[in-house]
């Protein structure tokens, strides 16, 4: 916090601050014996009515009355990870798309459309990598109309962490009255660490298999479908697609995309688990991506997803920035 000559906390920020990361304290009076104080980081969304907006980067927005505010001050973007393959936001957005590909798409400025008869959140959403070209307004039209065209729910897919101004179109989308329905990790880490996992591992799990499509037992695992067709096209699509399978057990799917191993769908069966079959699925996934000539890994989780976190973050996966998927909720 900012103090003044005197020694008392200052309030260094006004509303032309908007779009600017900046840490903030508020005090709360309540029944106690004297006031408290409560801090507050992240991207200052609005500044209106004498309400102050902050948006965490876990996608929260705190709203703060103007007259809370005892000190406050922009302080410098979040410095840049020294461990794990260095990448940018729109690098992975852009990886992440093409590892997960929509059946129909269409540009608006530079945000994407995109459908697959509402199979998976990832393949129906929008992906605003910028402008669209028009006010925000005639914009978020524009995508209502376009998914109810097709029978779908709309639902625009919002970064925080790591994307810039995607926290101002969070905290857009929360005033006009969308909904976020998931939130999710985007997490990067070593992939010569991960093929090198020790082979009693892979020994103790049994033989993983290598497919280019996926069966009806991985669909089956995989669940989450109800047209297999669809399902289908949308897996199998991508650079380099790679199903892996313990039969029975554990499945897993990978994407080779340059540089960029992308992990997805690692499920294993609930009688299975915490025996190091989803280490082993993508043990034999990182061999077949180095094969290939990637070098580095990528892959998404849920936010409430506790146990896969656990498991990533052993296997040296670090966040790099969590994304929102926000739905267009009645008038």
């Amino acid at each position: 916090m900012e103090f003044t000559a005197g020694g008392r906390l200052e309030i260094r920020i006004t509303p032309s601050d908007v779009g600017k990361r900046v840490s903030v304290r508020r005090v709360e009076r309540g029944s106690g014996a004297g006031p408290s104080f409560t801090d507050t980081v992240g991207v200052l969304t609005s500044w209106n009515d004498g309400v102050v907006t902050i948006t965490r980067k876990t996608g929260e927005s705190v709203r703060i009355a103007e007259s809370a505010l005892v000190a406050g001050k922009v302080v410098p973007a979040a410095p840049a990870r020294r461990r794990g393959p260095a990448a940018s936001f729109e690098e992975l957005a852009r990886v992440g798309a093409r590892a997960w590909p929509p059946l129909e798409s269409e540009p608006l400025g530079e945000w994407t459309l995109r459908a697959a008869a509402g199979f998976t959140r990832r393949a129906n959403s929008v992906l605003p990598l910028g402008d669209p070209g028009i006010p925000l307004g005639d914009a978020l039209a524009r995508v209502t109309s376009w998914y109810a065209e097709r029978g779908l729910p709309a639902y625009v897919q919002a970064a925080t962490g790591a994307a810039g101004t995607h926290e101002l179109l969070c905290a857009e989308l929360e005033d006009r009255g969308w909904a976020r329905e998931v939130s999710a990790e985007v997490r990067t880490g070593g992939l010569a660490a991960l093929a090198d996992v020790d082979d009693r591992v892979l020994t103790t799990a049994g033989e993983v298999r290598l497919t280019r499509a996926p069966d009806e037992e991985w669909l089956a695992r995989y669940g989450r479908v109800e047209d297999p067709e669809v399902a289908r096209r949308v897996l199998t699509a991508g650079p380099s697609v790679w199903f892996a399978a313990l039969p029975g057990r554990a499945i897993g799917r990978l994407v080779v995309d340059g540089r960029w191993a992308g992990f997805a769908a690692v499920e294993v069966d609930p009688e299975h688990r915490r025996r190091g079959l989803a280490t082993a699925v993508m043990a034999a996934l990182a061999r077949r991506a180095l094969e290939e000539g990637a070098s580095a890994a990528w892959l998404q989780v849920e936010s409430d997803n506790a146990a896969a976190r656990a498991l990533y973050g052993a296997l040296g996966f670090e966040v790099h920035h969590g994304y929102h998927h926000y739905r267009r909720t009645a008038a």
